[in-house]
């Protein structure tokens, strides 16, 4: 690029958020990246030097999201903004404790916006002073398909589609793109963490026999993402792209897996998508 642009990108201690913290710096982007912990801030800055500066903010945390706002807009105009932060919170609906789902739509949904809410004065300067300015939201194909035990997971990121197309069609006349990338299972952490925090969720003695299946499934889709899910740099790379292309599409789907599945919840009737998950009535 002929003139360094600044972007800031959350959640880059590890996976999607690191990946893409790499990709951009190496193309010349100046990055703000928010991790919750002073570790990753330093390991950021030993892995990329002055091309990344850290910004200690945590989603769960509306204060620490206001003041990385005010050290951004502080520092001059924005061009893009990645909204990457965010937790899996599994578990059965049924069971799970209410405290929970709403803590995965404040991490999932409500922190979005307000860190998009905080960055908007300085991609509003960036758009004026360039002529643009770009958000990317990163969604997930459970915004399109629902499985067992991601119904919180899956009731954020559904939001976040509805959210996205809102502010998609709010900023536009300002000149300020908003997009959505939603991946299929991506090889990150995000899986080992999801499965402690399911095992966490107590299913009573009198509904564990019905719940087995569901469980077991839910466990082999956290398995196989682990052990077979894209690399977080494929999402990276989109990411990138997104930001430095001249007409990327408003909403992408990552990965192959996550392009069946968005077919699928197209053409199929729901009894056969119950099946493929294994959870389908028992007689």
């Amino acid at each position: 690029m002929s003139e360094r642009r600044s972007v800031v990108v959350t959640g880059t201690s590890t996976g999607i958020g690191a990946a893409t913290v790499t990709a951009l710096a190496g193309h010349g982007f100046d990055v703000w990246a928010t991790v919750r912990r002073q570790q990753d801030a330093d390991r950021l800055i030993d892995e990329h030097g002055d091309a990344v500066r850290p910004l200690l903010m945590d989603l769960e945390d509306h204060d620490s999201i206001r003041a990385a706002g005010e050290t951004v807009t502080a520092a001059g105009p924005l061009f893009g903004l990645v909204n990457n932060a965010g937790a899996a919170l599994p578990g059965p609906l049924e069971y799970l404790p209410i405290e929970v789902f709403r803590r995965q739509l404040d991490i999932n949904l409500v922190g979005q916006l307000l860190v998009t809410q905080v960055m908007l004065p300085a991609l509003l300067a960036e758009a004026n002073d360039r002529g643009n300015a770009r958000i990317v939201m990163m969604g997930s194909i459970a915004g399109r398909v629902t499985g067992p035990t991601l119904g919180a997971y899956s009731a954020a990121k559904h939001g976040l589609v509805g959210m996205t197309g809102s502010l998609r069609a709010e900023l536009a006349s300002a000149n300020v793109t908003v997009f959505l990338i939603e991946p299929g299972a991506i090889s990150t952490p995000i899986w080992t963490r999801g499965g402690a925090a399911a095992a966490q969720i107590a299913v009573p003695p009198e509904s564990a026999e019905r719940y087995a299946p569901i469980l077991e499934a839910a466990a082999e889709m956290g398995r196989n993402g682990l052990e077979n899910g894209l690399p977080a740099e494929a999402v990276a790379d989109v990411v990138l792209t997104t930001l430095t292309g001249e007409h990327p599409p408003p909403r992408q789907v990552v990965g192959r897996d996550a392009k069946i599945m968005a077919a699928m919840v197209r053409l199929l009737p729901f009894r056969a998508l119950y099946r493929l998950q294994g959870t389908g009535r028992r007689s």
